[in-house]
């Protein structure tokens, strides 16, 4: 399932990140294999949404977060 697929305030654990010259950008915002990541609201246009990743709340673009493939 893709990062975006979670629903609002449900976690999931990263398995990888699909594109390669993303994958080092992500993984510096904590976004490593086995990170629970918990999605938690949209902005009121619908992008970006914001994550929680390791403590810290972080957010993504659709666009950018449907590349981070997960499991619930």
């Amino acid at each position: 399932m893709r990062l975006t697929e979670l629903a609002p305030y449900c976690a999931g654990r990263v398995d990888h990140v699909e594109d390669y010259a993303l994958k080092g950008r992500l993984e510096s915002l904590g976004l490593t294999p086995g990170a629970e990541a918990v999605r938690l609201f949209s902005a009121a246009a619908g992008e970006p949404t914001a994550y929680s990743i390791r403590g810290s709340v972080i957010a993504l673009r659709d666009h950018d977060a449907e590349r981070v493939i997960v499991w619930a």
